[in-house]
């Protein structure tokens, strides 16, 4: 295949790996500098953007499997950055929340994580990063419906 060529679906998968091989590491130096590990960073970053949320809201939004999700929050409860309250609705349900240190350190360490990705995305300009944006959500939704199953927008932000 001729690389004027439209790309096939093989080519495609190729270079949509190799970038995100590429961009992965400054996510996770940005995650890291704050001394902290992807899915708790997740965890901090889903209830930063999303407000209390119980274990199992958490763990849909950041695709971490149960036991790993309840780790994180054990891991992020014993460093005070966030607490499980009983809900008024439900006492069953417990939800957890930021602390305000929680709040600190994951509003310090987003704001950098930001950043980071910002620099290493500015090759695009902003209708790039939004057609980009589209299509790749267009892509993911479509092959999770093709499958039955559903993909969670992993980022909080829109």
């Amino acid at each position: 295949m001729s690389h004027a060529a439209s790309p096939d679906a093989p080519r495609l998968w190729m270079v949509l790996a190799r970038c995100y091989r590429a961009v992965s590491p400054v996510a996770g130096r940005s995650i890291a500098d704050a001394g902290l590990c992807e899915s708790d960073f997740a965890a901090l970053e889903a209830l930063l953007h999303k407000g209390p949320l119980t274990i199992t809201e958490i763990q849909v939004k950041v695709l971490l499997a149960s036991g790993s999700m309840t780790a994180a929050v054990d891991r992020l409860e014993r460093k005070g950055l966030v607490v499980r309250r009983f809900t008024p609705a439900d006492r069953r349900a417990r939800v957890i929340e930021l602390t305000p240190e929680g709040r600190r350190v994951v509003q310090t360490a987003f704001r950098s994580h930001a950043a980071e990705l910002e620099a290493a995305m500015s090759v695009l300009n902003e209708t790039e990063k939004r057609r980009l944006y589209g299509l790749l959500k267009k892509l993911g939704l479509s092959i999770a419906g093709q499958r039955g199953g559903v993909t969670n927008d992993t980022s909080t932000q829109k």
